[in-house]
């Protein structure tokens, strides 16, 4: 942060700080940039040499859902190649369980099917399941159960 701050004092904004307008409330989120935005905040120098506005930039409205905010901040980081394999991990998780299919995950986050598949491993395939009922005709039972008594040889 500290650096930052000092490019930012030195300078100024290079980049923008991405963010989605939320319809219901006159708010940005921050999709990209919640460093700037938190330096540009609270650093008193740097908020009255920009009179209080950050410099913004708006994603498509049209990408309102929050698995697209998650897509397009994965993006934005991916492009700098600040991502942590931990956190790619989870994210891909969250995007299964919202009904993401493997290609669309592959083609919003620029990567592809074997990386998705690697990330989806890392996190454990019982952890994506943990929360789904199963049928109990897939109960275990012992060999004589289904062949009867007469089995034993």
């Amino acid at each position: 942060m500290a650096l930052l701050r000092h490019s930012i004092e030195s300078d100024g904004y290079t980049q923008p700080i991405v963010a989605m307008r939320d319809s219901g409330a006159e708010i940005n989120e921050v999709i990209d940039g919640f460093h700037r935005h938190r330096v540009g905040k609270e650093c008193k120098e740097i908020q009255a040499r920009i009179h209080g506005y950050l410099p913004i930039v708006n994603i498509n409205a049209g990408r309102a859902d929050k698995s697209d905010r998650m897509a397009s901040t994965i993006r934005h980081n991916r492009a700098r190649g600040e991502h942590r394999v931990e956190s790619m991990a989870d994210i891909v998780v969250e995007l299964k369980r919202r009904f993401w299919s493997d290609e669309k995950i592959a083609v919003e986050l620029g990567m592809d099917r074997d990386e998705v598949l690697r990330l989806t491993q890392v996190t454990g395939l019982a952890g994506l399941f943990a929360d789904r009922s199963f049928s109990e005709a897939w109960q275990a039972t012992s060999f004589e159960e289904v062949a009867g008594e007469d089995a034993e040889d």
